[in-house]
């Protein structure tokens, strides 16, 4: 099987590296050296501030990296963008087998779990008691809410999950 997709897998370490490493340091010496010598180094005032490429490259490192580190925290913890990607990552993986939060960590497998639990004690003729009677009623109001359209848990439990 390995050998099969042995040329899928190499192509995607492949972009992996390439887009990850090696396209982003030539990426970034690109645009370094042609923003100091096409703008820079033609106008004086530009010149003043940057007299030479190295210190051109000293600034915007000691200003782009702590800028675009802020800008990927962004990306990820407060906006919505990084967990459609997520999550549209989640519906295409057939190989996904661990419980996103949510509809699934809130309700499904909570009441698959005591779904087992009630199984188990009824198998052994015991009664269920107070506490099972209202953690089935405390899933079936999770479960409605669902079906009414509503969410469940908030967003920080989720990105903290």
């Amino acid at each position: 099987m390995l050998k099969k997709k042995f040329g899928y897998r190499a192509w995607f370490y492949f972009r992996q590296g390439w887009t990850t490493y090696f396209a982003f340091i030539f990426a970034a010496i690109n645009t370094l050296t042609v923003t100091y010598f096409l703008a820079i180094d033609n106008y004086p005032i530009l010149k003043a501030v940057f007299p030479t490429f190295p210190s051109y490259v000293l600034i915007l490192v000691i200003i782009g990296i702590p800028t675009l580190t802020l800008i990927g925290y962004l990306h990820y913890r407060k906006s919505s963008a990084y967990a459609s990607e997520a999550e549209i990552s989640v519906e295409q993986n057939p190989y996904w087998y661990k419980a996103p939060p949510g509809f699934s960590k809130e309700v499904q497998w909570p009441l698959f779990l005591k779904f087992s639990e009630v199984l188990i004690k009824l198998s052994n003729n015991q009664k269920l008691n107070e506490q099972d009677i209202s953690e089935i009623e405390e899933l079936q109001k999770k479960m409605r809410k669902l079906i009414n359209g509503e969410t469940v848990g908030t967003r920080e439990q989720k990105i903290n999950e």
